[in-house]
């Protein structure tokens, strides 16, 4: 079937390539490469549905699928504030951004920016003061600490509504053909514990959770290899690793989650959620999220010391580390065979990256020792002015952001019914994303832009594959 479908393409290839005995000949062997639609082995899955993102990885034991069916349930269920008669899910809260994890990432899929007056669906915004800690954690704000929860159980005080306009800045290409970015501006309004003017503020949408168990398997030389900090080779391209906290073993470790790289392993990056966004207790978050003067927060009845047990935190760190990346789709149509040699001619692949391998897992041997294709280093880099936060969290300053796998883009509007992109979602289409980059990658993006309208899009239907 895939010679056959090769030679249909070849052909096609041929047609469209070979108009003149001058142009450049491009065949199917040269720019498909063996098994490039597998982005993590045979360990994928061929979904194009709603529900491409939350399948299983295949070869899971009896016994692990029902810890992935179990902690799937405990991913999609409501938290509820105690006490309450359904002692397994109470303690929500006192003050929250969501009622369950699902409530930020719908169908394991990428949370919405926020819309004005409207509860979110997947955004926060991250808050501090100046300076940080020994350890490198932000400096919180007195009465809201580091995280604003803009809702509560009933007789709480929310923290605060958060607010955001849009300046939208024109632009065109050289080709003459124009394009127009909204530009982000927050505020905040009906603040319960003091005025929140002048705070350091970092706006967040949640990420796809598909492939999570790949990246905690990752040896730390997978990542470390691509680290340039002060650009020895002059590429303009200068990857640094975020050195963080380690809740569970008391010490710096390399940072690989979050859009900063500011937790060092899945299930701190879990529990971290459960703290901050559902104001849920585990062995790793043991305080309640209720800074003073937050008293009526403070008071109120929690769900169990901790809230989260042990053994409910295991099953999700379960089920988010087996979770399937689709297959890629279109690979071999010509658009985007083109769109991939364009991506890699502007440089993308350099923060973009490919094939690194995983260890020894900690969370179940299926995942071990793969070969995956994130398109991503899991590394800082400067993103330029426009998209600076201007906070640092540990070594990550106000201008840089971990690159983000491009895993499972594509599927974003099929599975959310959106294609908001970005840390704050700010980029409507996967076109304004890029248009968006700077710093590092000004050079890329500005290679983008001279390319022609025909060649933009081929680079647009190759990312959309992925």
């Amino acid at each position: 079937m895939k010679k056959h479908i090769a030679s249909i393409l070849l052909i096609t290839l041929s047609f469209f390539s070979c108009t003149t005995e001058d142009d450049n000949y491009i065949t199917f062997e040269e720019l498909y490469e063996e098994g490039e639609e597998f982005l993590t082995g045979e360990l994928g899955v061929n979904s194009t549905s709603a529900n491409a993102f939350g399948f299983e990885v295949d070869g899971l034991s009896f016994t692990e699928i029902g810890a992935f069916s179990t902690g799937n349930s405990l991913f999609n269920q409501n938290w509820v504030s105690a006490p309450a008669s359904t002692t397994a899910r109470d303690g929500l809260g006192p003050t929250f951004n969501a009622r369950s994890c699902a409530g930020c990432h719908f169908k394991d899929g990428r949370g919405s920016p926020l819309v004005n007056g409207e509860d979110s669906s997947g955004f926060l915004m991250r808050i501090s003061l100046p300076g940080q800690d020994l350890f490198g954690n932000a400096n919180p704000v007195a009465g809201y600490n580091t995280q604003i929860q803009d809702r509560a159980n009933n007789g709480v005080d929310y923290e605060a509504k958060v607010n955001v306009t849009y300046e939208i800045l024109n632009g065109a290409y050289p080709d003459g053909n124009t394009y127009e970015l909204q530009k982000p501006i927050y505020s905040f309004s009906d603040e319960k514990f003091g005025s929140l003017e002048g705070i350091l503020t970092s706006p967040r949408v949640a990420q796809q959770t598909i492939g999570l168990g790949f990246v905690n398997a990752l040896p730390d030389d997978q990542i470390l290899q691509f680290v340039d900090e002060f650009d020895a080779d002059g590429d303009g391209i200068s990857g640094k690793a975020n050195y963080v906290w380690n809740v569970e073993e008391n010490t710096t470790t390399l940072g690989k989650y979050g859009w900063k790289a500011n937790a060092p392993s899945l299930k701190q990056q879990i529990a971290g959620a459960f703290h901050g966004d559902m104001g849920l207790t585990s062995s790793l978050f043991t305080e309640q999220e209720c800074p003073s003067p937050q008293q009526d927060c403070a008071d109120a009845v929690n769900g169990g010391e901790p809230e989260i047990t042990d053994s409910q935190l295991e099953k999700v760190v379960f089920y988010q580390a087996t979770l399937a990346v689709p297959n890629r789709r279109n690979y071999e149509d010509l658009s985007v065979l083109k769109g991939k040699a364009n991506f890699t001619e502007i440089n993308c692949i350099n923060c973009h990256r490919i094939n690194q391998t995983t260890g020894i897992s900690e969370i179940t041997a299926v995942l071990n020792n793969i070969t995956i294709k994130p398109y991503s280093d899991f590394l800082l880099h400067d993103m330029g002015v426009d998209l600076a936060d201007n906070r640092p969290d540990f070594l990550a300053t106000g201008r840089e952001w971990r690159t983000q796998p491009l895993w499972g883009i594509g599927l974003i509007s099929t599975v959310n019914n959106h294609t908001f992109f970005l840390h704050d979602g700010r980029a409507r289409t996967i076109e304004e994303a890029i248009l968006w980059h700077g710093g590092e990658a000004e050079a890329s993006k500005n290679a983008f832009k001279q390319l022609s309208q025909e060649e933009r899009q081929q680079v647009i239907d190759f990312v959309n594959s992925l």
